[in-house]
């Protein structure tokens, strides 16, 4: 079997230890003992994008991702809405933008470099509370969902108060998306109190295989 090898090492906002490593053609980004993403393990990320570009109406759309990694996300927006549209993606921290650019160049496949796409080393957080009005669709991608891993400050991004200003931050039938390792009931009870109309999606990690997630889709009402 071969080894993985240890590439790099990063520290969140917080100061735990986020880990790069790679196998043959395969990369994993752990935190301590957790893996939060593999390259082999894409498609609820995906279906993030998918599922909430299938429901905008605007010709030519804007849409923020929360999140990097692995850019599982960001290339299946890309492929959604085709040559119309932009995607800002904010990433906080910069060593997983330098990742991208660096030892996961094949991954990305040029997608950083797309015209389409800005990508702003930031806290997603700062991008919607600057926003009004502005995206069609905001892609959260960032952690573990609601139940965080990595950042506890990422918490309030799924507050009633984070919420809120999400809401502030769509065009009227925008969309927000939200990806989680699991069901959260009391999250989908703070998206209907925020004025959202909410479905919520299970999806699988490969294909019609692998680990169950949770997508939420929730409409801006008014």
């Amino acid at each position: 079997m071969i080894p993985w090898v240890h590439l790099d090492t990063a520290t969140t906002p917080d100061g735990q230890t986020l880990r790069l490593k790679q196998r043959g053609a395969e990369y994993s980004i752990m935190l301590g003992t957790n893996e939060l993403m593999n390259s082999r393990l894409s498609g609820s990320e995906e279906a993030l994008a998918r599922l909430s570009i299938e429901r905008l109406t605007a010709p030519s759309p804007h849409v923020l991702i929360g999140g990097l990694g692995m850019g599982f996300t960001l290339r299946a927006a890309l492929a959604a809405f085709g040559d119309k549209g932009m995607v800002t993606v904010a990433e906080l921290i910069p060593a997983v933008v330098a990742w991208a650019r660096g030892p996961m160049t094949g991954i990305f496949a040029g997608c950083l470099d797309d015209p389409r796409v800005r990508v702003a080393e930031a806290d997603v957080r700062v991008l919607i509370d600057e926003a009004r009005g502005a995206y069609d669709a905001i892609l959260l991608d960032v952690d573990n969902g609601p139940e965080g891993l990595t950042v506890d400050s990422n918490d309030a991004l799924y507050s009633l108060a984070g919420l809120a200003e999400t809401h502030r931050a769509l065009r009227p039938g925008g969309v927000l998306a939200v990806w989680s390792s699991g069901p959260d009931a009391g999250f989908t009870r703070r998206l209907k109190r925020s004025g959202f109309a909410v479905e919520e999606v299970n999806t699988r990690a490969r294909g019609k295989r692998g680990a169950r997630h949770v997508v939420w889709l929730a409409t801006r009402m008014k």
